[in-house]
């Protein structure tokens, strides 16, 4: 059983912040980071966070009157943000201080900008950049390697901070696996973008 109840379960997080609060039903997949006073909360329903992503300082997560939330693999849920009963794809970077309300549903490889207001119901195809308020696509752009580079960052973080490391984005070992993992990223997206939207 986790320390946070019988139906929290924790798949080998990378880094869980003390001040991190979770209640009710919530799966963390593998590679999850909670950063500090995150806050999950799932009295009905359930929240899910997929592998790899990074839950940022001071975001609240709470399910809707009738949905989940969702939250798909390697995205970045920035500072500040509420998610409530909502789901997000995979690949996508939400921007600080952004809300995403119930039954809004945001697909793969997308960026909310910071301080986006998504009304209740919104649906984001896959590719695009949101913002505004109410947020509305301004521009359809595949954001596979950018959002996926943020979240490869953040679980190099993750890992640095369970070991009480606290600077390893200035670290030359940090900068040179960037690099190479973002020759990596492009290229998959190039493959991605030449098969029509799968990776395989």
């Amino acid at each position: 059983m986790s320390e946070f109840g019988p139906d929290v379960i924790i798949n080998n997080a990378a880094y869980i912040h003390p001040t991190a609060l979770i209640y009710g039903k919530a799966r963390l997949e593998q590679g999850v980071s909670l950063w500090p006073y995150t806050v999950i909360r799932a009295e009905s329903s359930e929240v899910v966070v997929g592998e790899y992503t990074n839950i940022q300082d001071f975001v609240m997560i709470h399910v809707g009157s009738g949905t989940p939330s969702i939250i798909g693999a390697h995205c970045s849920i920035t500072h500040h943000c509420t998610i409530h009963g909502c789901t997000i794809g995979d690949n996508c970077l939400i921007g600080i201080n952004t809300t995403i309300m119930d039954g809004c549903v945001i697909g793969d490889n997308c960026i909310v900008a910071g301080h986006s207001f998504l009304k209740e119901g919104t649906v984001i195809p896959d590719n695009s950049i949101v913002m505004g308020t109410p947020g509305q696509v301004v521009r359809t752009q595949n954001n596979y390697a950018r959002c996926r580079m943020n979240a490869f960052l953040y679980y190099r973080n993750a890992l640095a901070y369970g070991r009480g490391e606290h600077r390893e984005w200035a670290s030359d070992d940090c900068l040179q696996q960037m690099q190479v993992e973002m020759e990596k990223l492009q290229e998959e997206q190039a493959r991605i973008e030449s098969r029509g939207g799968t990776l395989v």
